[in-house]
């Protein structure tokens, strides 16, 4: 019999095919998605590091057909805020689907992170999985790709990565382009991407390309409308 489990979402290609995955797992059930929201104020509310707006998330999960349970928090939150928020979200979503106890992420190689969400889960009685861990990066990529997933580098750290590539689609010739030493799934904080088509979708999601703006000083960020 499958167990139930969240998927950390953050709204990119690695968080979908993390996703995807899963529900090819018959050991799994995929009972929702998990997302954490920073309020922007007069922005809103939205993902973190991707800028992604709450709108564009709430269309992913439909198109899903997933619940998205959402950890909402003010910007730069003290790890104890933090801590305090995920609880709220992890006990709202266990309330909703009983026998939850672990959460998916796409995390595919900084073992301090994944250190991190192991030992913060563990504190509130969960489990952290991660279904892409260790896989080759290039490799990966292009299965993605291939599969027919379709994203939108959202976000650009421009201390690693020219600016121009924000707003471009994560396709073959973004991967031909990326510069020595740039991962090719953004593992390393190069960019972020927004899912918006793939195998899990019966339809790509209409988002529009808005204004571009530099976050930080460093992160350069496509405002995605939909």
């Amino acid at each position: 019999m499958s167990r139930p489990l969240l998927v950390a979402w953050s709204g990119g290609k690695d968080a979908a095919f993390a996703l995807a995955r899963l529900r090819a797992d018959p050991e799994w059930r995929v009972a929702g998605l998990l997302t954490t929201f920073v309020d922007e104020g007069a922005g809103g509310w939205r993902v973190a590091s991707h800028g992604l707006r709450r709108d564009i998330i709430a269309a992913q999960a439909r198109a899903l057909g997933l619940p998205l349970f959402e950890m909402r928090q003010p910007p730069k939150a003290a790890n104890d805020v933090y801590l305090a928020a995920l609880a709220e979200a992890l006990a709202t979503a266990r309330a909703a689907v009983p026998g939850l106890a672990h959460l998916a992420h796409g995390d595919l190689a900084l073992a301090d992170l994944r250190a991190w969400r192991e030992a913060t889960l563990a504190e509130l009685g969960w489990q952290a999985l991660f279904p892409l861990w260790g896989e080759d990066t290039a490799v990966l990529a292009r299965r993605m790709i291939a599969d027919g997933w379709r994203a939108i580098l959202c976000c650009v750290d421009t201390a690693q990565l020219d600016p121009a590539f924000c707003g471009r689609d994560f396709d073959p010739a973004l991967l031909a382009n990326l510069p020595a030493g740039c991962d090719p799934c953004g593992e390393n904080g190069e960019f972020h991407t927004c899912a918006y088509a793939g195998p899990l979708w019966s339809q790509p999601l209409a988002l529009l390309r808005g204004a571009r703006v530099r976050r930080e000083g460093r992160f350069e960020c496509i405002e995605l409308l939909p």
